[in-house]
């Protein structure tokens, strides 16, 4: 546990700019996790809130990982990390993030960075800004429910990649 309490999943000292030691651990395990859950990349959402919402950024863009179907983002931020490498030249797969406008964790202008950053990148972003604080819209989440449908049928319809899980 770190302060203020609670889990992480790695050390931040500087908003953006996670501890490569902890960050990268992290990452490692649970790369390992999802390519043992043998479903295919094309057929998964990857998503996460704050912290999960960085490390669903880095599953999903990292150089060394196969696209997912899609990423939802919630209150997060596209991760800067000594040692890891994001890649968005491939084609990126659909992008939903939300963010509450009040968040006092990780301000709005982080999701709105990232948008810009991916949209420049030639993603499909959903984008909802909601006025919340570090928390998630329950309006929102009715959409996610209908856009992870249709991001999963797209994805199922895409030439499949083998990959054995490792």
């Amino acid at each position: 546990m770190l302060p203020p309490g609670g889990h992480h999943w790695y050390i931040i000292r500087e908003l953006g700019f996670p501890d490569p030691e902890t960050f990268l651990a992290s990452y490692e395990r649970a790369s390992a996790w999802l390519d043992s859950v043998g479903v295919l990349p094309e057929r998964t959402v990857i998503g996460g809130f704050s912290q999960g919402a960085v490390m669903s950024y880095a599953l999903g863009l990292g150089a060394d990982r196969p696209r997912p179907a899609g990423i939802l983002a919630l209150s997060g931020f596209i991760p800067t990390v000594e040692g890891f490498t994001l890649d968005l030249e491939r084609p990126l797969p659909p992008i939903a993030i939300g963010h509450g406008t009040y968040d006092p964790v990780i301000g709005v202008e982080w999701g709105r960075q990232a948008k810009e950053k991916l949209e420049a990148a030639s993603a499909d972003v959903l984008y909802r800004e909601y006025p919340l604080p570090h928390t998630i819209d329950p309006r929102f989440l009715g959409e996610l429910q209908h856009w992870v449908q249709q991001t999963v049928s797209a994805g199922s319809s895409a030439p499949a990649t083998s990959r054995e899980p490792s």
